[in-house]
């Protein structure tokens, strides 16, 4: 798409861009949603596992990845004409956690992946975004041989607020992905209309 071009007699419309960061666990698919939604081609910072990184890379249940993110991965999304979405996928390992704070520098909310085999590997996500009050929704990614819980089993697992969303969602699928971002979206939005909201006091 490209920006600022307008219908005749009608002026150039400047979108607003909003960042959105993709956190989880190692192996959770945050790779994989960035590209499913990507308008353009993801940048990514993958590089191959390696035997000297096996004693730090717990690959267990997901014994067939291979490559791992080592700084981000980048993609792009048009909402509307007059919304855009920079999407960054941390690094799920770590070593690498390092880099979160760089990458949640003016962002407007996040998604956690989650994976119901492994749920405890978003548990460090949750908290990082909870203890900065950094709006998140938290997307349930289910795999083909994972079971699938109510989204409401799994708030109660991950002991999340009332008012987080948890929706569950197919990382490889545009439209999917596409909705996991919108709700980000909403909630942040709705999470900085009810902080201006006044206090009254009776």
């Amino acid at each position: 798409m490209i920006f600022g071009r307008s219908e005749r007699g009608k002026p150039p419309v400047e979108p607003v861009t909003l960042k959105i960061l993709v956190a989880g666990g190692f192996g959770v698919g945050k790779t994989t949603l960035v590209g499913a939604v990507s308008e353009i081609k993801p940048l990514r910072t993958e590089e191959v596992l390696t035997e000297a990184g096996r004693p730090v890379d717990d690959t267990s249940g997901v014994e067939g990845k291979h490559t791992t993110t080592v700084a981000m991965d980048f993609g792009r999304i048009t909402l509307r004409e007059d919304l855009v979405l920079y999407l960054f996928g941390t690094p799920g390992q770590d070593r690498f956690w390092f880099l979160w704070d760089e990458l949640a520098t003016g962002s407007l909310g996040a998604v956690v992946l989650a994976d119901t085999r492994r749920l405890e590997d978003c548990f460090a996500a949750v908290d990082y975004f909870e203890r900065r009050s950094i709006p998140f929704v938290v997307g349930v990614n289910c795999f083909e041989d994972a079971a699938r819980y109510p989204a409401e089993t799994v708030r109660q697992a991950l002991d999340l607020d009332p008012d987080v969303p948890v929706v569950l969602c197919d990382a490889r699928n545009r439209d999917s992905a596409k909705e996991v971002l919108i709700g980000v979206v909403e909630h942040a939005l709705a999470s900085a209309s009810d902080q201006r909201q006044p206090v009254t006091t009776t």
